[in-house]
């Protein structure tokens, strides 16, 4: 028996599966299509996003494929400079296309170990009080201990859970494709620079090592019966002559997609031994570039919670926890977009708005809190009453033994002690213990889960005994 079955090789699936081998979980992952993609619909990695990969010593490889860069107007478009003073070690915005971060995270979940199957199309499923199995379009049948559904929004496991996905469908469409030009440069330039004045779903931007192409952005006429038929190039001719004026001589497309704006949340994340991750659990206008994030912190929330479920060290209710914190963080993100999605509406009243809010961006802490919003390092879960630190994610400190978030590769717990006179005796197992008396905190220690959001805090080992058993299980 398999311990678990992510369905979905995509960002989700990929950085899920390399957590749960990160404690030895046996995994399959079930990816539909036999090759990989190459369609480009995420361009880079927000700041959580990026700390998460130096929290698992995978930073360097992205950053050797990738650029960073420091750029406002992520919320809704509006022109301001990038916050400063972010708490973090990683205020930047780290380019990579999509494609690559799908292979550099299926290598990674290769070296951890687990198996990567392509061409497997998941049709029926069902569960037992001991397991699911789950049904290929091959006829073939796979036993698991647990499922979760990583397979984008139209996933099939939620359907076949039978899981509402309430919300908006779409109201508007926007064309997206990687395609070679005739016009010159200069010609591009000029004209995206004039449209984009007032319609910010527009776009014409050279791609790769100046090989010709460019990625293009435009405004579909209206939503597709069916948006898995992709748009031909003579849709992009006649959008971008009406949005443009000019069509650029678009031609030799390499991929052509489209993608809509609808906003909807699964009204379940569980159902028994069948989770949902990533886009099978919300979906969302792709304004500020965070699906593709907010996937990956669902993947780094659940990993090590569902591990330590098939493991049977989960003390209870852990696994519960998942939803708890999750849930309510996509329920934000949705509304972020819905009202980005007002502000870039050309009509009178969302732009009488959309001038207030930039008069309000001039603020630096307004900047921030909105930035900090889109990069996810202002999450903060509900952990109960205590430290203001407490469900916070920990930015990375200097230490005497090097950086925090590299002890944190293993995917343990870890408490950060700087009295030196506290003990993870019983938890040793799961729990790293590093007494460092120099440490950036105003608190003497804190417990930081393995997703590295901060459990306790204090000085009392009777209240850390307490913590440790909440999310760790009883000691050994």
């Amino acid at each position: 028996m398999i311990d678990v079955i992510v369905v979905g090789g995509g960002p989700t699936g990929l950085m899920l599966a390399a957590e749960l081998r990160l404690h030895g979980v046996r995994v399959v992952v079930l990816e539909r299509d036999a090759e990989p993609t190459s369609v480009v619909r995420s361009l880079g990695m927000h700041v959580r996003s990026i700390e998460l990969l130096d929290q698992r010593g995978l930073l360097d490889r992205f950053l050797s494929v990738g650029q960073k860069f420091q750029r406002g107007g992520y919320f809704a478009g509006i022109a301001k400079e990038w916050p400063q003073r972010m708490d973090t070690a990683h205020s930047y915005i780290l380019g990579v296309p999509q494609p690559v971060t799908e292979r550099l995270l299926a290598e990674h979940a290769t070296e951890a170990g687990a198996e990567i199957r392509r061409g497997s199309d998941l049709v029926g499923l069902s569960q037992d009080q001991d397991g699911v199995t789950a049904e290929l379009a091959d006829g073939t049948r796979l036993r698991s201990r647990w499922l979760v559904g990583c397979d984008g929004g139209r996933s099939t496991v939620r359907k076949l859970l039978g899981v509402g996905f309430p919300g908006e469908p779409s109201r508007s469409e926007t064309l997206l494709g990687v395609m070679e030009l005739t016009a010159p440069a200069d010609e591009v330039v000029a004209v995206m620079t004039e449209v984009r004045k007032t319609q910010l779903r527009f776009g014409v931007g050279p791609v790769g090592d100046g090989d010709g192409l460019y990625r293009v952005v435009v405004p579909a006429a209206g939503v597709a019966e069916d948006r898995a038929v992709p748009p031909t190039i003579e849709e992009f001719r006649q959008q971008l002559r009406a949005t443009a004026g000019t069509d650029f001589g678009v031609h030799s497309p390499r991929w052509l997609s489209r993608f809509g704006d609808a906003t909807r949340l699964a009204e379940r994340y569980r159902v028994d031994r069948v989770l949902l991750a990533g886009d099978a659990a919300h979906v969302h206008p792709p304004l500020g570039g965070q699906g593709l994030n907010l996937g990956l912190q669902d993947a780094f929330n659940l990993g090590w919670k569902l591990a330590a479920q098939v493991g049977g060290r989960a003390p209870a209710g852990l696994l519960d926890t998942y939803e708890a914190e999750r849930r309510p963080v996509a329920a934000d993100v949705l509304d972020n977009t819905r009202a980005q999605t007002e502000l870039m509406s050309l009509e009178p009243g969302p732009q009488a708005v959309r001038r207030l809010l930039a008069e309000l961006m001039a603020f630096e802490e307004v900047n921030r809190h909105l930035i900090e919003k889109i990069t996810a390092i202002s999450v903060r879960y509900d952990l109960g009453d205590g430290h203001d630190l407490l469900g916070r994610r920990l930015r990375d400190l200097k230490l005497a033994r090097g950086n925090l978030y590299g002890l944190m590769h293993s995917g343990r717990g870890l408490l950060l002690d700087r009295t030196g006179a506290l003990s993870v005796a019983g938890w040793a197992d799961r729990v790293d213990h590093v007494v460092d008396a120099g440490a950036e905190l105003d608190v003497p220690a804190l417990l930081l889960r393995p997703d590295g959001h901060v459990a306790w805090a204090g000085d009392d080992q009777r209240d850390l005994a307490a913590g440790l058993s909440r999310w760790f299980g009883p000691a050994g």
